[in-house]
């Protein structure tokens, strides 16, 4: 689960965490009086979307000319119009994608006198258990081509969870950012801060881009990007409130509702899987016999026919859904009761593209009996490849 910048700071403001004084706003009235209230002479309008890259965006409607998503307003005057170019048009960045995203709220920030910008991540290491706190004296909108061309000017600082944040994590990232004195001290403040916040919201990405020092020798997080794990939402119902649906795909979040987990993708042939690892070959076998997966999918262990019923519903919500490759290993759940689900779940939307299935596992014959006797035009495979194969065929018979 993501959420938007300004509630991001407002939850680092909790754990103490230095951000400029800002105000988030639904409408252009809203922004102009969240700027009236703020100190000036300088303000910052945002646009407030689930991906980065907003300063070097382009808004659509507006013309290649136009000035991105991140605007300096040297008045009130100037804030009420960017607000009025940016609020219901559509922000296209290098993470939307050319479909973009429609700005329908905005984060409207007292400006800030910048001497350096400076980069701050941590992200969960899978390979080590334990939080990796990235660091680069290269922050601002480059971040990217720092990783990419000098990657030397990144640092990694690697903390054991059981052992927490110490004294001398904080004086690693003073050093991997050259600082000293005042700015150290402060340094490692923030950075303890920030892991103590990542640890209690159960964080599984909290990135600072830039974190900044001002002329006057303070820290403060300029920007923030921040999404949670969202096994552990259950124990954040604050977090979970500050949940925007309309940043989210209509189908992702009907597929939440039945515990599915799916992500659209580009393609043609969807996928109905149990099992993340297997739905991973299944989309791999998908290109290489020449296609698209149009989705990840995966109804996980316990496949009721509620779920499938639901899972095929989300598929053909996708209109470039051209066939369907079911692959079900049966282990906890019996490959007769998933095809008992298969065959109701294809009866009550009144399916009509292509469906292959291969199932494997406990009961597999009693299974493939019942799909077999349905009555419906299924068409059975024997393995992953021979369900590749097929479905792929039959999706290039109705091209």
């Amino acid at each position: 689960m993501n959420v938007h910048e300004y509630q991001a700071k407002e939850l680092l403001a909790k754990f103490g965490v230095g951000i400029p004084a800002g105000i988030p706003a639904l409408t252009v009235e809203e922004a102009v009086a969240a700027a009236k209230q703020l100190p000036g002479p300088l303000y910052v309008v945002k646009a407030q979307i689930h991906a980065g890259g907003r300063g070097k965006g382009k808004f659509k409607e507006l013309g290649p000319d136009a000035k991105g998503g991140v605007r300096l307003a040297k008045s009130v005057e100037e804030v009420e119009d960017f607000a009025k170019e940016m609020l219901g048009n559509t922000l296209v960045t290098v993470q939307t994608g050319e479909a973009g995203k429609q700005v329908n709220r905005l984060y409207v920030t007292d400006g800030v006198d910048i001497a350096r910008e400076y980069y701050l991540s941590m992200v969960v290491d899978r390979a080590t258990g334990r939080v990796a706190m990235i660091v680069s004296t290269e922050g601002g909108m480059d971040i990217e081509e720092v990783a990419h061309s000098t990657p030397e000017k990144i640092a990694t600082i690697v903390i054991d969870p059981a052992q927490g944040f110490m004294p001398h994590h904080g004086r690693a990232v003073a050093a991997a950012l050259k600082l000293s004195g005042d700015l150290a001290k402060q340094a490692a403040t923030i950075a303890k801060q920030l892991f103590t916040a990542f640890n209690a919201l159960d964080c599984d990405m909290l990135e600072i881009n830039p974190l900044v020092e001002t002329k006057d020798g303070n820290l403060l997080v300029l920007d923030t990007k921040m999404s949670f794990d969202s096994n552990a939402l259950y124990r954040h119902p604050d977090v979970v409130a500050l949940r925007d649906e309309t940043e989210e795909d209509p189908a992702e979040i009907e597929a939440s509702k039945y515990d599915l987990a799916y992500i659209k993708l580009d393609g043609n042939i969807g996928c109905m899987v149990n099992g993340a690892g297997l739905a991973m070959a299944t989309m791999d076998i998908i290109k290489l016999n020449g296609e698209f997966p149009a989705n990840f999918l995966d109804v996980g262990g316990g496949a009721t026919t509620e779920k499938v019923t639901a899972a095929f519903k989300i598929i053909l919500r996708d209109p470039a859904v051209k066939g369907i490759l079911v692959n079900i290993f049966g282990g906890i759940m019996k490959c007769d009761i998933i095809a008992d689900g298969i065959v109701a779940a294809a009866k009550e939307v009144n399916l009509q593209v292509p469906l292959v299935v291969r199932l494997e596992g406990t009961n597999v014959q009693q299974g493939k009996d019942i799909l077999a006797n349905s009555g419906l035009a299924i068409v059975p495979a024997n393995d992953l490849g021979d369900a590749a194969q097929k479905i792929v065929a039959e999706v290039r018979k109705v091209s």
